[in-house]
């Protein structure tokens, strides 16, 4: 018996741009967020100090704006899309069966988008995931967003193949500009003219809808119920250093505050 629920036929048409729509898809979580637009980010597992900043400054931004963030809940670029669009704002499309959290170190991640997001998969529970259930799982991140944002790659690796589904999709491909001998993917593909750089977060997400009337930062919103440093490092991350750092939360005695004006 599978893990989680069958994905209503209605919802399937979100996949029609594939080669071949999965079928079934199973989910957990909320399918609704499948309703509204979406923006697709990927990128290396191993990211350096400028892209995971940026990466969590363009997810965060386009979450207060409304705007779902989709990625496939791996290590490095994918964990720091969710966890910057918050858990309620991220859809996260996995490898293996629902019920294999992979990977472990993203476990508790992944728990709080299963309760507040929305989980996929195309794998009946048990399936662990391989090499190839990373290729449809990569298409399927791809078809879900609007567009595809590129943080950081290399030139050989699987966030380029996802850029070759976003072509042949007809989606637009962004990157984030690094300097040379950096994200030689990204590199290329603004030479070849098959990218566009986002030199402006804020220009950027303003282009899928106004921000939302007292929408905060979703580490700011999680903190004003003082949660645990390990709660808040479970889902954001280093972001909960960072925000600490900027003077945004406190964190005393094991527990974070937020910071009033």
């Amino acid at each position: 018996m599978s893990v989680g629920h069958r994905l209503p036929a209605v919802y399937l048409s979100r996949f029609g741009e594939m080669a071949k729509v999965p079928e079934p898809i199973y989910y957990l979580g909320e399918p609704e967020l499948l309703n509204k637009p979406a923006v697709s980010i990927v990128g290396t597992r191993r990211p350096n100090a400028y892209t995971k900043q940026m990466t969590t400054r363009l997810a965060s931004a386009l979450a207060e704006r409304g705007v779902v963030i989709v990625s496939g809940a791996a290590m490095g670029v994918d964990a720091l899309a969710h966890r910057g669009a918050g858990a309620k704002n991220t859809v996260a499309v996995v490898a293996g069966g629902l019920d294999v959290r992979y990977p472990a170190v993203n476990a508790p991640l992944i728990a709080s988008i299963e309760k507040e997001g929305l989980v996929l998969s195309r794998f009946e529970a048990g399936e662990r995931p391989r090499p190839w259930s990373f290729v449809v799982r990569n298409e399927m991140v791809v078809a879900l967003g609007e567009v595809l944002v590129v943080a950081e790659a290399d030139r050989q690796s699987g966030s380029m193949r996802s850029v070759e589904y976003a072509l042949k999709m007809g989606k637009p491909v962004y990157v984030l500009p690094h300097r040379l001998g950096e994200s030689e993917g990204t590199n290329d593909l603004l030479r070849d003219k098959k990218a566009e750089p986002i030199y402006d977060i804020d220009a950027f997400s303003a282009r899928f809808g106004k921000k939302r009337e007292g929408a905060k930062e979703p580490l700011l919103a999680f903190c004003a119920e003082v949660p645990t440093l390990q709660e808040a490092l479970d889902r954001f991350g280093q972001r909960v250093y960072e925000a600490e750092l900027e003077g945004r939360i406190e964190i005393r005695d094991g527990l974070v505050y937020p910071v009033t004006d």
